[in-house]
């Protein structure tokens, strides 16, 4: 008897997910099955359910999972990242993406931006491609995906955002260069921002200034090693930037005015990474003569590449309980309430709402 597996279907923007029940398929070359174990909803996910992202549908939403080896293909090189044996049993993350090597545009420094790149949760289902989402019991991993194994002491639900917010902001420090001894200016403080704020304190910055407009999330950024935090609707709390010298500014925020507060305010030799403005919204506006006398440099960060993956990893591995990363999966919800939880995280706005998976194979 084929396994059978569960999985949730988004069909249009603000449409209820359809729950559809299908058998496994077997394995091609080089494929890895996975017991989904716990997925979290990313914002990307709600701003495709919102209709603000398009996503080819129907599809299954969910790219921040971790789950459990059920099956191996034989022609698969069984390694992890590191040179480690993959086993069945084993806790695992991997890449938000799939990139193929051998095409010709393919680049080692940018494979996320790779032609043809296979992309966990923003596929269409077809009848010979479906299990490729996180909101589902499975997900078959492709060839070329880069796999790390965890240990099964970790939090599941910590765990889920390694392949996303952690390494887009592993990321983005790669781009921000050095970092230690720095003044660094980080805006939006969602899970991207507190992640940033976490790495900057555990690579030595000497300030980590949080700007939001909501101050319960500038109250958490001073929990994960903020120094200074700035309400962006207070006007008076600008002023700090005439007492401390901007190196380094991080956009999580998307917003025109964070960015162009954040682009001004940079000292000589500034150093800015746009992260955040994803989704469309009015021009940002940069003044040129500012950035060419101070000699600034600005780069934009999208997804991330396998040493931003594997820097997630670690940092995840050594820093999961030193800050309260558990807290901010806010609630969690049984997968069967899939559209509970999305209702949730619409209305309430939590860090992330979580989806675990019942499962009676492959316990961990």
């Amino acid at each position: 008897m084929k396994k059978v597996a569960t999985y949730y279907v988004f069909s249009g923007a603000n449409t209820a997910l359809t729950k559809v029940d299908k058998p496994i398929p077997a394995l091609n070359d080089g494929e890895i099955l996975v017991g989904i174990r716990y997925t979290t909803l990313c914002g990307s996910d709600l701003h495709t359910y919102c209709g603000l992202r398009n996503e080819p549908c129907p599809t299954i939403l969910g790219h921040e999972i971790v789950g459990v080896i059920e099956e191996i293909s034989p022609s698969h090189g069984g390694l992890d990242a590191q040179g480690s044996s993959l086993h069945i049993g084993d806790l695992i993350t991997w890449t938000v993406f799939s990139s193929d090597p051998n095409t010709g545009v393919y680049q080692s420094e940018t494979p996320q931006k790779n032609d043809k790149l296979y992309k966990y949760g923003h596929r269409q289902i077809t009848e010979q491609d479906s299990l490729h989402g996180g909101l589902a019991t499975h997900i078959i991993l492709r060839p070329h995906t880069c796999i790390r194994i965890l240990s099964k002491d970790i939090s599941l639900a910590v765990a889920a955002t390694i392949n996303c917010a952690v390494a887009t902001s592993a990321g983005a420090l790669r781009l921000a260069d050095t970092v230690t001894g720095k003044n660094i200016h980080i805006a939006g403080i969602g899970l991207l921002g507190l992640v940033s704020i976490a790495m900057c304190r555990e690579l030595g910055a000497k300030n980590i200034i949080a700007s939001d407009i909501n101050p319960a999330r500038l109250a958490m950024a001073k929990s994960f090693g903020a120094t200074h935090t700035i309400n962006l609707r207070e006007a008076s709390d600008n002023t700090l930037f005439q007492d401390i010298a901007v190196d380094r500014f991080i956009d999580m925020s998307g917003s025109p005015d964070a960015m162009e507060l954040g682009i001004d305010t940079l000292g000589l030799h500034g150093r800015a990474v746009l992260v955040g403005a994803v989704f469309n919204q009015r021009k940002t506006g940069i003044d040129a003569e500012k950035v060419i006398r101070k000699l600034l440099t600005i780069k934009g960060l999208h997804n991330y590449n396998y040493t931003d993956f594997s820097t997630a990893v670690d940092f995840i591995i050594d820093n999961w309980q030193k800050y309260p990363f558990e807290s901010l999966i806010e609630r969690e919800f049984p997968l069967e309430e899939v559209n509970a939880a999305i209702a949730y995280a619409l209305a309430e706005k939590p860090i992330r709402a979580g989806l675990y998976i019942h499962t009676s194979t492959a316990q961990i």
